[in-house]
């Protein structure tokens, strides 16, 4: 065992993350937060959020990480900027492999988060957040009246398309194939809906503009013909990714690699808990990141009170 072993060590210092912290810390525990890059995750590249309780008015995804990170640190909550490498979960004492050193815990909360797939085209990565999104329901309402293009044919891309059309006056749906993914009921309200133009067997070569993004261009790949579409907004639905390359085969998982937990945010390992994106959950918004997390710190903390008693 390593000299210093906590009550919980937290993996992701994301929305999740950071309440897991805040509820931890507020209990006692001694914890300590691992985070691989910046804190904060994915929310970072969020230019806007005005769907957060509390905050009538909006505000930018940086500044709510730094409110939370801010009463984070106000409860004592330490934050590392380290990546773990792996885990030991099989004996009562949890290990954490960090590149230097191995820490120790009673329990873990697994809080990485996921990432959106991405197309891997010119362009892609200038306007992420800019231009380029991932979640309809966050960001449709700044397109309201606006022309867009939408990526994908499975579930999610089509009712996230169906969404948009509450707001913007025309969806490009981008296709790589000849016919949808989705299940047939989503598929006839496309079909049904005027606001959609379905591009079939396409795809996105290249997104581009001056201040913001303005332009995407599609080919066919079956004929080989190309098209420029004039549009403000991309959004772009080819699959996520949960962030658990570390974990190896730790956890059960799900068929798509997120993690599997109960009520409680019990994994199949018993002491080890998960929060946010990288689980199995229906919706990934940082009011759900922020109540799994509460959960899984309470449940953590009976854990560790078991144990010790």
């Amino acid at each position: 065992m390593s000299d210093t072993h906590y009550d919980c060590l937290i993996i992701g210092a994301g929305p999740g993350g950071l309440t897991a912290g805040i509820y931890a810390a507020r209990a006692g525990m001694k914890i300590l937060l691992l985070e691989r890059t910046s804190v904060g995750g994915q929310i970072l590249v969020t230019d806007f959020i005005e769907n957060y309780p509390g905050f009538p008015k909006g505000l930018s995804g940086w500044d709510l990480v730094e409110a939370m990170k801010s009463q984070a640190e106000h409860f004592g909550v330490t934050i590392e900027n380290q990546e773990v490498i792996s885990v030991d979960f099989t004996g009562p004492v949890k290990k954490v492999n960090l590149p230097d050193k191995t820490l120790t815990a009673t329990s873990v909360i697994i809080a990485s988060g996921a990432s959106p797939r991405k197309l891997g085209v010119p362009g892609e990565q200038k306007f992420i957040g800019k231009g380029i999104s991932t979640c309809a329901t966050c960001d449709a309402p700044f397109y309201r009246g606006k022309v867009v293009a939408a990526v994908g044919g499975g579930d999610t891309a089509v009712q996230e398309s169906l969404y948009l059309t509450k707001f913007a006056d025309k969806v490009y749906l981008i296709h790589r194939r000849d016919q949808l993914r989705a299940t047939k009921i989503l598929q006839d309200r496309v079909f049904a809906n005027d606001k959609i133009e379905i591009l079939w067997d396409s795809v996105v070569t290249k997104v581009d503009g001056l201040f913001g993004l303005d332009k995407v261009f599609v080919e066919n790949v079956k004929t080989g013909a190309t098209r420029e579409l004039a549009v403000e907004g991309c959004f772009m639905w080819v699959g996520i990714l949960p962030n658990t390359d570390f974990l190896g085969d730790a956890v059960a998982v799900d068929e798509g690699g997120f993690i599997i937990a109960d009520a409680r945010m019990q994994t199949s390992v018993p002491g080890v808990f998960v929060a946010g994106d990288v689980r199995n959950t229906p919706l990934r918004q940082v009011a759900t990141a922020v109540g799994d997390a509460a959960i899984a710190a309470v449940s953590a903390e009976h854990y560790v009170e078991q144990v010790k008693s």
